[in-house]
């Protein structure tokens, strides 16, 4: 099962056409390919769902906080997740 975790933007990283973000996932830090939301205003701070290294929409910070709540109690599924998103790698 892929889900979808929200992740608080840290930073811009030039190069790359623009299309990479360092985005803290619970706690790690991780290059996230912001290429598919062009159409979206993102700024530092803004709150995203990654699928896969893939930001797929913009969220506030209540829904990140309640998307969290709501993968932390599906357990396993959760671990499994987080340790994709902490493996992948976007170059």
């Amino acid at each position: 099962m892929c889900l979808a975790i929200p992740g608080r933007i840290v930073e811009f990283l030039p190069g790359n056409s623009d299309q990479l973000a360092l985005v803290d996932v619970v706690g790690v830090a991780r290059k996230v390919n912001i290429g598919l939301m062009t159409d979206v205003q993102l700024e530092v701070g803004d709150y995203v769902l990654i699928h896969v290294g893939f930001a797929m929409s913009k969220i506030d910070e209540r829904e990140a906080a309640e998307a969290l709540s709501m993968l932390e109690m599906m357990g396993q599924t959760f671990t499994d997740e987080l340790q994709a998103v902490a493996e992948s790698s976007i170059q």
